[in-house]
Formats: C-alpha cells, sequence, structure tokens
C-alpha cells in the first residue's frame, strides 16, 4: 500500500540497529530536539518525493509503470537535458502523462556553460560552470521559462541566479503563471546557510543541495530559511555518488521540509539525452524508481514513513523575497 500522509514524530523513529546495539553495550548518540527543522510543506507533510533525470516521454512512461508496479508514490518528475531538447509534442505528452497523476513535471531551462563555446568549464577550475554566459544565455533560459510554461510546465530548473531572479521577476509581473515554481539545480546548489537564504529570496521554491552536506548543515540551514530542500538520497557519481538511505529519517528530521530525491550511482551521464542513449536511460529511470522502494522500505522499518505530504501537493508555501523593482516611469 501507498504510504499516506499522517502526522508523526521524527525524534521517535528508530535509529538503524539500536536495540541489538545497546544491548550489547553501543547506545546510539542521543537525539537533540533542538536539532530537529520546526519547518513543513504547507499541507502539513515534511516529506515529499521525485523521480530525476526523466527525459522525455519514453521514460516518463517507464518510471510511471514501474511506480505504479513497486507502489512508490511520486510528487514530482524533473528532467536535466532542458526544455530546448524537448519538441513541442513531447513537451505537451509529458505534461498530460504528469497531470493524469497528479505529479508535477520540472524541466531545466536553456543553454548552460557547460555546454556553451566558452573554454574556462572545461579546465580544473571549472570556470562559471553551469551559469547562463552573456545575454544570449539569459535570453534562451527566459524563451525556454515562456515557452514552457505556455505548454503547461508549471515547474521550471535553473542553474544561475542571475536567470532565477530574471524569472521571478517575471513571475511577479505576470508574465510568467503565479503558480509557476522555481527549483535550483545540484550543480549550482547552495553550501552555507547565508547563500541558501539568498537563494530563496532571489526567487526560489525548492533548493538542491549538494550530498555531501552533512546533518549540522542542514540544522544550520533550517535556522535561517524554511525554503523547501531538495536532496539527493542517493547521488549520480557527477555529484559524488553518495548513497545515504540510512540517514533517511535523520534527513528528514533535520532538513523538513524535504523532497527525497532518488538518483542513481554507477550510471553513465545521459545529458543531453538523444536516442543513442535510450537503452541505458530506459534501463536507470526503472532502477531510481527501484531505489525510491528501497528508501521507503527503510523508512517503513524504521517507524518514521509518516509525514509524507499528499500526493497531488506541490506548491512550497510563503517564502521570503527580495522586493521587484517597479516598472513604473520606464
Amino acid at each position: 500500500m501507498t504510504p499516506q500522509p499522517s502526522r508523526s514524530n521524527p525524534s521517535e523513529a528508530r535509529r538503524p540497529g539500536a536495540d541489538a546495539l545497546a544491548g550489547i553495550g553501543h547506545r546510539a548518540p542521543e537525539l537533540h530536539p533542538g536539532d530537529a527543522s520546526p519547518h513543513s510543506f504547507p499541507d502539513g507533510g515534511t516529506w515529499r518525493t521525485e523521480i530525476p533525470s526523466v527525459e522525455g516521454p519514453e521514460a516518463l512512461a517507464t518510471v510511471l509503470k514501474e511506480a505504479g508496479r513497486l507502489d512508490v508514490p511520486v510528487h514530482r518528475i524533473s528532467q536535466g537535458s532542458g526544455v530546448w531538447m524537448l519538441t513541442d509534442d513531447e513537451i505537451t505528452e509529458m505534461v498530460d502523462a504528469c497531470a493524469a497523476q497528479d505529479i508535477e513535471l520540472c524541466l531545466f531551462t536553456g543553454p548552460r556553460g557547460t555546454w556553451d563555446i566558452g573554454a574556462a568549464t572545461r579546465t580544473d577550475s571549472g570556470g562559471a560552470g553551469l551559469r547562463a554566459r552573456g545575454h544570449d544565455a539569459l535570453a534562451g533560459c527566459v524563451e525556454d521559462a515562456l515557452r514552457a510554461t505556455e505548454l503547461g510546465v508549471k515547474c521550471l530548473l535553473v542553474a544561475d541566479e542571475g536567470v532565477l531572479w530574471t524569472l521571478h521577476q517575471l513571475r511577479a509581473q505576470g508574465v510568467l503563471p503565479a503558480d509557476t515554481t522555481f527549483k535550483v539545480s545540484a550543480l549550482v546548489g547552495p553550501v552555507n546557510p547565508a547563500s541558501y537564504a539568498v537563494f530563496e529570496q532571489l526567487g526560489a521554491d525548492s533548493l538542491n543541495i549538494p550530498s555531501d552536506l552533512s546533518l549540522a548543515h542542514l540544522t544550520e540551514i533550517r535556522r535561517v530559511s524554511a525554503a523547501p530542500m531538495d536532496l539527493y538520497i542517493e547521488a549520480p557519481d557527477d555529484l559524488g555518488g553518495y548513497i545515504r538511505m540510512y540517514e533517511a529519517a535523520e534527513l528528514i528530521r533535520r532538513g523538513a521540509p524535504l523532497y527525497l530525491k532518488f538518483g542513481l550511482s554507477k550510471s553513465p551521464g545521459i545529458y543531453p539525452y538523444g536516442a543513442q542513449v535510450r537503452e541505458v536511460t530506459l534501463a536507470a529511470a526503472r532502477e531510481r524508481v527501484r531505489r525510491g522502494r528501497l528508501v521507503l522500505d527503510l523508512l517503513a522499518r524504521h517507524g518514521a514513513a509518516g509525514g509524507m505530504s499528499p500526493l497531488g501537493s506541490r506548491l512550497p508555501g510563503e517564502l521570503r523575497r527580495f522586493p521587484v523593482p517597479s516598472l513604473e516611469g520606464n
């Protein structure tokens, strides 16, 4: 059965191996109430689920079929190749398929530095990384956002602070729909409380944090921001390949409101997606769902499965924003 949303106290979740270890004198460290996040999603839930790297209609169909077979609840589907790598018909098919199951669809916006002609991203320093280089790349991201939302996409992935602020201004001015949400990519995710708060005020509605942040780092962030957090429970190799399944309950306790992202290590890169990587993409899509089932089973065994947001929930609640400049007099 799909786990139903319920209110539970994360501090009461069983620690892995706790009873057996206590019996031979190895007691787990005390959980301090002050470490727990005081925040939740507006629906009262503390966690939601996300299947990332779903690169087109065929991969989406694979994910939905496997999620049904394994009874994995899905709140959000995200894609990494970008709006510009999909036709209008493909986007529409994905929008309709997600709408039919009340799942949020999130597509990546536009050109990014790692695919640009600039050489700095190929150096050891990585240059500016995924950020949009120059006005034309910024404009490409805006064009993607306009096109995607016109086709019914309600969530957009961004990898640049300037793109985020620009899209937020367009949302505030009604150029983009008011219920559009912006998700910050894991490849530019904030690593300290101050930067997390800045991204929130620039317009972020959920923020990927790097998968190597410690539990204490999550608590530090939650002391300054209630913006939803996205975290790979299993990270792709280019993000470190970390597997944190046994920490899932504590990650929720510290990081709520939190999207549990079911990624996949030891899998070839597939961005930008095309038919040349079809078989590995579909196989990886199925395995990401299976990894999600493993995480959900762990939460259930540890008494920590309560607190999931109702399926169909997507909005982040009221967040703090920088004032948007007025257009009066322009």
